[in-house]
């Protein structure tokens, strides 16, 4: 019997952990979680035990989902011709952050970790407060005050050609940036999704440094005090593995830094349909750290079993598991492998199966160091590729209409479907790893 999304959300919070990793795919529910938990966390019209008034969600937990991109928008201006920026939308939580930025002076290492993230030469950079004329509901004009830090302009160094250097066989030219020329650009939706992101974990960077200061007299704000979660959904879909890799291994170390004693700190939940991600992640967390006191001592800062890692299943009848999954990182075409089992042993193929077997022909293809995954197939008698290797492509396919989202799947298919998977499993001796046991 599985459970809603509340009960895995009052799972999550009855675990009492540091840090709990969940891996899902897309479709699964991650976002939805990630809103039950906070209104578990943080129920809208709660108190304050402080002093009785309505609390902010935010007061006690801080998330990033893909309603945390909602809050930013373009401003093009194409009839203007203005240059673009990106804008944030106001209320109270963009006027709460906002704010906290100004104060703490964020705007550099904002930009630092969208450069780093991106190895990038785009600049973002804030407004200043300023006034400007617009027009109200009457067309009379008015002034508006547009406050600091609500646009952001990206700005990239305007190149001229420069010689380098001057040899027998002629002059070496590059482009070199003109000092204190640039251009305002519309970045790619990639980048606005990475830029978010570091605006996200730069205020996380500082909520962590700040928590760790134990007078809380002392601390620089007291924004933080009441913070008793962070959930993080899916921060990588705009990012290489490269990039990737380090944004995992950056905010694992975060975490394990961020002061917990006796179950009492920042408790961290992070939710992916990234293996990648999750394997990193996975892996970070289960090494210990130490750090070194003032006498020459060590002390335990982070050990492994203030983590818990879960993967995240949908049931048929809309609920859900939450599957414990702390001894290894899982083999995601292993993975999937079982999941076509699965599929196949309960009668129950969908289209989305066949973009399951695409991905583990395409993985295996690679480590094999085969051009094509259909090589891997099954050939005719005269040598030709499978011919069902096209059907698989047609049902595999993302189109972007979507009438031609939904495929009818014959029974034919489902018959071939299978015997590939036993083919596969046979030929290429994949091991047979249950879900249950991933």
């Amino acid at each position: 019997m599985g459970k809603t999304l509340v009960q895995i959300a009052q799972q999550l919070q009855n675990a009492n952990k540091k840090v709990q990793l969940i891996y899902a795919f897309n479709g699964s529910g991650k976002t939805r979680l990630s809103r039950a938990f906070k209104d578990l966390i943080a129920p809208k019209n709660s108190e304050d035990h402080n002093g009785g008034e309505i609390a902010p969600p935010r007061n006690k937990i801080l998330y990033y989902n893909a309603f945390t991109e909602d809050l930013f928008y373009w401003d093009n201006d194409l009839d203007s011709d203005v240059e673009p920026k990106l804008k944030v939308q106001p209320n109270t939580f963009t006027d709460w952050l906002i704010t906290l930025l100004q104060e703490l002076g964020e705007d550099g290492n904002i930009a630092s970790n969208f450069q780093r993230y991106t190895s990038s030469n785009i600049n973002p950079v804030f407004n200043q407060r300023y006034t400007k004329k617009i027009r109200n509901f009457d067309e009379q004009e008015v002034d508006l005050v547009v406050p600091a830090f609500s646009e952001i302009s990206f700005q990239v160094p305007i190149n001229r050609p420069v010689i380098a250097a001057q040899t027998d066989s002629g002059a070496s030219v590059v482009d070199a940036p003109i000092q204190g020329q640039y251009q305002i650009i519309k970045i790619s939706k990639g980048e606005e999704s990475n830029f978010i992101w570091s605006v996200a974990y730069t205020l996380l960077e500082q909520a962590v440094l700040i928590r760790n200061e134990a007078n809380i007299a002392n601390r620089v704000t007291d924004k933080f005090n009441s913070l008793e979660y962070v959930f993080i959904d899916d921060p990588v879909s705009s990012l290489d593995d490269g990039h990737l890799i380090e944004l995992a291994v950056d905010l694992a170390g975060l975490i394990k830094k961020s002061a917990y004693v006796e179950g009492k700190g920042l408790k961290f939940v992070i939710t992916t349909h990234s293996p990648l991600f999750y394997n990193v992640l996975h892996n970070e967390l289960n090494n210990d750290l130490k750090k070194r006191n003032q006498d020459g001592t060590s002390s335990w800062i982070y050990k492994r079993g203030q983590s818990e890692k879960y993967r995240l299943e949908k049931k048929a009848d809309g609920n859900f598991d939450l599957i414990t999954s702390n001894d290894h990182p899982f083999s995601y075409h292993l993975f999937l492998l079982a999941e076509l089992r699965s599929a196949i042993k309960d009668g129950q193929i969908k289209k989305y199966h066949f973009n399951f077997l695409r991905n583990i022909l395409e993985k295996t293809a690679t480590f094999l160091g085969y051009l094509r995954w259909e090589d891997l197939l099954q050939t005719t008698s005269d040598g030709v590729p499978d011919p069902f290797a096209n059907r698989i492509l047609n049902l595999s396919s993302h189109s972007a209409h979507s009438g031609e989202e939904v495929a009818e799947i014959e029974e034919s298919d489902k018959e071939r479907l299978a015997q590939l998977v036993s083919f596969l499993g046979e030929t290429y001796r994949f091991k047979k790893q249950e879900a249950e046991n991933v």
